[in-house]
């Protein structure tokens, strides 16, 4: 269970907490969690988004179970420090979308006393580390891991495995396009579609082939 740090008025630096895990996991969810503790606290907050989700608003950062908070929509993470001149608090959600520059602005923001609170996918539909989130991980005070439950076992998954044929690093979607898998799933998930690209020659072609004079 994440406790929120306490706030020594004496020293004037924040801190990074970063919140990540598969899609499904309740990244989202634990971030407007802490964000709307905040603001009970009358603490002055700010949150910000990459321009290009849009999946259920322009501007609500809105979780898989219809919880929402609203937010800036920004087209990149050098846009963020402006805006959030004189927050206590500052929220990004699918920090993954963001350009590298998002590590630099987060350390930054933290170093002039901000609280900075990151949620975003740690892994992409191949099971790689997502653009900037290797980095905030490794700079951040708090990293908090969830986890979805595996569609096909029931067990934690951590894999969030894309059903359709795009090769596209970003694509949006929900449960049309993603599933969460369990790594036994995933693997197995996986294996499979590659059995199904592989091209397999027909028996009787290569009989004919082996039996052809050469030439």
């Amino acid at each position: 269970m994440f406790l929120e740090n306490t706030v020594n008025q004496k020293e004037q630096f924040g801190w990074i907490e970063v919140i990540c895990g598969s899609m499904f996991s309740g990244k989202t969810e634990e971030l407007i969690r802490r964000l709307k503790r905040a603001q009970f606290a009358k603490q002055k907050v700010e949150i910000f988004k990459p321009a290009i989700d849009v999946r259920y608003d322009d501007e609500m950062v809105v979780s898989h179970d219809s919880n929402e908070i609203r937010s800036t929509p920004v087209p990149a993470a050098a846009n963020i420090p402006i805006l959030a001149d004189g927050c206590d608090v500052v929220g990004i959600d699918e920090a993954q979308f963001f350009d590298d520059e998002i590590v630099r602005v987060c350390n930054d923001l933290a170093n002039k006393g901000i609280r900075v609170i990151v949620a975003g996918l740690d892994m992409d539909f191949k099971g790689n580390p997502f653009g900037p989130m290797p980095n905030l991980m490794a700079t951040a005070e708090y990293v908090t891991k969830v986890h979805a439950v595996c569609t096909r076992t029931g067990n934690l998954a951590q894999f969030s495995y894309r059903k359709n044929k795009s090769e596209d690093l970003v694509l949006l979607g929900e449960t049309e396009e993603y599933e969460p898998l369990s790594r036994a799933a995933y693997y197995k998930a996986t294996i499979r579609e590659k059995i199904k690209t592989m091209k397999v020659n027909d028996p009787e072609e290569l009989k004919e082939k082996q039996n052809k004079p050469n030439a």
